[in-house]
């Protein structure tokens, strides 16, 4: 950064002002945007589509913001308790709408369910989690959202092909306001980044569209398209809770492996055991397992307290949000909105 830079950022937090954001290389955010439709252009994106989805665009000081306040990956050691955050997560009002919402769509669901292999709790779930069942889809601009992170530079790579994987979204016939979502990208009932939307958003009523953002069966059908994807396989539970005996070390089977993606979550499991040998070890899986179900030990927090044998659906789940806190309280509310 320049020293002209420095001092007028300097100066401006002095006197209060808020600062124009900088973007990692030495370039207007218009000189940039260019850039982006160029590449949108060439990628086949047409010329009526670029020219509403930048009209007016500039960067969002908010966007950039919040992207520099996302936490890094942590090195304290220890973690958050686990029951806290299932308390706030899996509550009567979330319980209490995944079940009116499994009634309003139970013929619809039935219908995906056989198609895609994935039971309609844990759909509903889902969407329960990522919008409230569709009641909060996120305000931001899309392209400006985007086009700012893209920008900004810290994960250039990422928004920049995001950015003109949403203009291809665009290209189908969704006008720039019903492109609105969270500040990283994310949009629709499901939440997809609109290069996931390209991949695996799916019509759910036979119209010919996959609106995610306004029609739910095309959003049910959509979250279901993602775990089948994902490898969710059909039959087999994503967890089961355990009785774990007193004086059980859980650490002494904990895996080994270092995951390449978020090792802090995987960290935490166990190695993986058949359901047979858990049970001679003791565990006992509350709900009937198969004696040669893969299953890890989870007991997230510490001796005495629950634990659950979680199946490779567990990790299905993972994929939409790599966070156990996020895993556990998708799995837990679809159990209750299945009761």
């Amino acid at each position: 950064m320049s020293l002209r830079k420095v001092l007028l950022l300097a100066c401006a937090s002095l006197l209060g002002v808020p600062a124009a954001p900088l973007a990692a290389q030495d370039m207007s955010f218009e000189a940039y945007l260019q850039l982006l439709i160029a590449r949108a252009r060439a990628e086949g994106v047409s010329e009526a589509t670029l020219q509403r989805m930048t009209a007016g665009l500039g960067p969002n000081n908010r966007v950039i913001q919040l992207d520099r306040n996302q936490p890094g990956s942590s090195s304290t050691p220890g973690y958050p308790p686990l029951a806290p955050y299932i308390a706030t997560h899996v509550d009567s009002v979330r319980i209490a709408g995944g079940r009116r919402e499994l009634a309003n769509w139970r013929s619809t669901l039935a219908r995906i369910e056989r198609e895609y292999g994935v039971p309609a709790e844990i759909i509903v779930a889902i969407w329960g989690h990522e919008t409230a069942y569709g009641r909060v889809k996120g305000g931001f601009d899309l392209s400006e959202a985007l086009a700012t992170l893209a920008w900004e530079g810290r994960r250039r790579d990422l928004f920049s092909s995001e950015w003109v994987d949403l203009m291809k979204v665009a290209d189908k016939g969704y006008s720039r306001s019903e492109l609105k979502g969270s500040w990283a990208g994310a949009f629709g009932n499901p939440q997809f980044l609109p290069s996931v939307y390209l991949r695996l958003a799916t019509d759910g009523d036979g119209d010919g569209r996959a609106d995610i953002m306004n029609n739910s069966a095309d959003a049910l059908a959509s979250i279901a398209n993602y775990f089948r994807d994902a490898g969710w396989r059909e039959g087999q539970p994503w967890g089961v809770r355990a009785y774990v005996p007193g004086g059980f070390d859980v650490d002494q089977y904990r895996t080994k492996l270092v995951a390449p993606v978020c090792p802090r979550v995987h960290e935490r499991h166990s190695v993986y055991k058949t359901a047979a040998e858990w049970r001679a070890l003791g565990i006992q899986p509350q709900i009937p397992l198969a004696d040669d179900t893969l299953v890890t030990l989870f007991q997230p927090d510490g001796p005495g307290t629950p634990a659950w044998l979680l199946t490779g659906n567990y990790r299905v789940i993972l994929e939409y949000n790599c966070s156990n806190y996020y895993a556990m309280s998708v799995g837990l509310l679809a159990d209750e909105i299945a009761r």
